[in-house]
């Protein structure tokens, strides 16, 4: 029977040389859920900007082992298996992540941010935060934690894991409108591969306020600089630039 492991990283920061301080996941085995959650060590200072968001000090770490030596890690091995389901809100980032840990999943992946692009496609924000407020997850959350013995906090590796948690049962309950009789894990692996092409309107640089089709009809070298200049692009945003000059 498949486990589903939901998980969330925190980091020293953003960067190619940025490393784990956080492994924080779920297992949901029936209805039996385990909860793994350690901070270690990181090979480089955490940055300032990344206390700012989590609050993870120096001092929290210290004398902790590294990622690759933690319970949390050890466990998120043996569950490493083609038959298990690996959940995570913008997966890219934290296997990027994990992989500087030697760590390369095998399991099935759902990327509840490529899900939600897909399946809440008119809100204006897919961030998870932005979901705990938007679908009221907020006001749930603290019975969960309780009954999991976890501490709410936002931008907490096991307390995103948590609202993770809660967002997945929405994201379903989305999917069996959109899809109707679809198997939702299936569906939600297969939203996860497939790109999302945006139509809204951007929301930053000299375009702000026109869609990637009106941007290409007035200055196509404008998207061109884009996809060459700016390396904070996603995937989905570099799909739907592509596409776009492509036509």
């Amino acid at each position: 029977m498949a486990k589903y492991i939901l998980l969330d990283t925190e980091t020293t920061g953003a960067g190619e040389e940025d490393r784990i301080i956080q492994l924080g996941f779920m297992v949901l085995d029936g209805k039996r859920v385990e909860v793994y959650n350690d901070l270690c060590l990181a090979p480089i200072p955490i940055g300032y900007g990344a206390m700012e968001v989590h609050g993870i000090t120096p001092e929290m770490i210290e004398g902790k082992p590294l990622c690759c030596d933690t319970s949390a890690f050890q466990a998120l091995s043996d569950l490493n298996s083609v038959e298990n389901v690996l959940i995570i809100h913008n997966a890219p980032f934290d296997l990027g992540m994990l992989s500087k840990e030697n760590f390369t999943s095998q399991m099935r992946l759902i990327d509840t941010l490529r899900c939600a692009r897909h399946l809440f496609d008119d809100e204006e924000s897919h961030r998870l935060q932005y979901f705990r407020y938007r679908l009221g997850l907020y006001k749930i959350e603290q019975a969960e934690a309780d009954a999991l013995g976890i501490e709410v906090k936002a931008h907490d590796a096991i307390g995103d894991v948590l609202v993770l948690k809660l967002f997945l049962t929405e994201l379903r309950k989305r999917l069996a409108e959109r899809y109707i009789g679809a198997n939702p894990i299936d569906k939600m692996v297969e939203l996860t591969q497939t790109p999302v092409f945006y139509t809204r309107s951007l929301k930053f640089g000299k375009y702000k306020g026109k869609t990637l089709t009106e941007i290409a009809e007035a200055d196509k070298g404008y998207l061109t600089w884009m996809l060459g200049n700016m390396d904070s692009l996603d995937e989905d945003m570099r799909y739907s630039i592509e596409r776009v000059l492509a036509s």
